[in-house]
Formats: C-alpha cells, structure tokens, sequence
C-alpha cells in the first residue's frame, strides 16, 4: 500500500512565483488540492483586526501557518490520489529562518511527522508575472519561470 507522503506533492516557491496560479489549474484538471496558508491568514486575520499578521507578529503568523498546514495535511489523508500543496509544513520553518526567528521544537516534530513526496516543485521568478500584495492592495510586477522539480533526499 502507498504512503500517504508519497502522493502528496508540495509546490513552493517565493511570493508572486506563480504557485497559486499552478494550484489553481491542477484543481480544475481534476486534482486534489490544498491551498496556501500564508494568503488565507492573512485575509482572516485582516477581516477581524487581528495581529497574527507576517507585518505585525511573525512568530503568532508563524504558529497559526503551522496548524493550517497540519490541518490540511490531515483533511489530504481522506482523499484519495495525488494531493498538490501550495506550501506545506516545511514551509513555516523555512518562513520562521528566513525572517530571523527561532524555530521552536514543536515545528521541529511537525516537520518530522507530516511527510511529503521527496520530489518538489519549486517556482522559481521569471520574465511575466505579477501579484497582489495583500498588505497594500497593489499589484506588482514580479519575474515568473518554469517549475523546476528537484528529488529531495531523505534518510530511509
């Protein structure tokens, strides 16, 4: 019997790299998909006033990231074939090292026990996209390219 990690497919990339654009056309093909924390956080934590916001307090962004991604990684496993995330746990301990932050036990063992495909898809920055920034409401111009998909190595 398959592991349920070795059909869930992460796509990561950086902001405007045409990840959601990706999971949106995989959805509409038909497959299962989970979508991107970060984005809905925000629109909740905008909509109540809230501060677990990524300019407001990082490390609650940061937590409530987690327990999306945990949560979407458990609504996956009742779904049968392959699952494509936008992001996925990784991502908040990459999100919590590339802002600075400490990167608490707890994500630590959340990395260790929601396992993804070792393949991953990552957009990369090329020529033509743009993007929404959430916190001001504008579009701006961002590079886009091809998805590039790298194996991952992980101890057996």
């Amino acid at each position: 019997m398959q592991n349920d990690s070795d059909r869930f497919f992460v796509l990561t990339g950086g902001p405007g790299s045409g990840k959601t654009t990706l999971i949106e056309a995989l959805r509409r093909a038909g497959f299962a998909t989970s979508v991107e924390a970060g984005r809905g956080i925000i629109r909740d934590q905008s909509a109540i006033g809230g501060t677990a916001l990524p300019w407001h307090d990082r490390a609650l962004f940061a937590e409530l990231m987690l327990s999306w991604e945990m949560r979407s990684y458990q609504v996956a496993c009742e779904q049968t074939g392959a699952v494509f995330f936008d992001r996925g746990v990784p991502d908040t301990l990459g999100y919590l090292r590339l802002t600075g932050l400490p990167v608490p036990e707890q994500f630590m063992h959340a990395a260790e026990r929601f396992r993804y495909a070792r393949r991953v898809f990552v957009a990369r920055h090329g020529p033509t996209s743009s993007r929404r920034t959430p916190k001001e409401g504008r579009r701006s111009t961002r590079p886009s390219a091809p998805i590039m998909c790298w194996s991952i190595p992980t101890p057996n």
